[in-house]
């Protein structure tokens, strides 16, 4: 069966991913620190995991947990990068699918933009979350569940 983790903290889709995870039959794990309240969503089909505080502790969780086919709701390049290569699909909030073949660009792009800032340089934050974004996320991860080549 189909798991569908969820990198909890401070993810603005999670009641529309345990919808759409729960039309498919696929549990949910939701995953997040200590301070994240998770207990709201829990029902049956809907667990929640608090791991310990610090830098990736959550991330680590869900790929230690991840089988082949599960899906990773995730902000996180270098999370969906770990998930691809353990077999797994994921996408982001706003519903941009991760894809082997271009996960390689998208962690250098990221390098890249951390080191400019570490030198002092600055980038764009991300732009405002939107209905659309929200919309995007829902037909995204409904596309990850179904049999469609993604």
């Amino acid at each position: 069966m189909t798991t569908v983790f969820i990198d909890a903290d401070a993810c603005p889709v999670t009641r529309e991913a345990i919808s759409v995870a729960r039309s498919h039959g696929a549990k949910v794990m939701l995953v997040a620190d200590s301070n994240t309240a998770l207990s709201k969503y829990v029902r049956p089909g809907v667990e929640a995991t608090s791991v310990s505080q610090g830098r990736d502790s959550a991330d680590f969780a869900i790929v230690g947990m991840l089988e082949p086919g599960d899906v990773v709701v995730t902000q996180d390049i270098g999370v969906a990068a770990m998930s691809l290569g353990r077999g797994a699909k994921a996408v982001s909030p706003r519903g941009r699918i991760f894809y082997r073949a271009t996960i390689d660009a998208d962690m250098e792009l990221r390098h890249a933009e951390a080191r400019h800032r570490r030198s002092g340089g600055r980038t764009g934050g991300p732009r405002p979350f939107t209905d659309e974004d929200r919309e995007h996320f829902v037909e995204s991860l409904t596309r990850l569940m179904g049999d469609a080549p993604v």
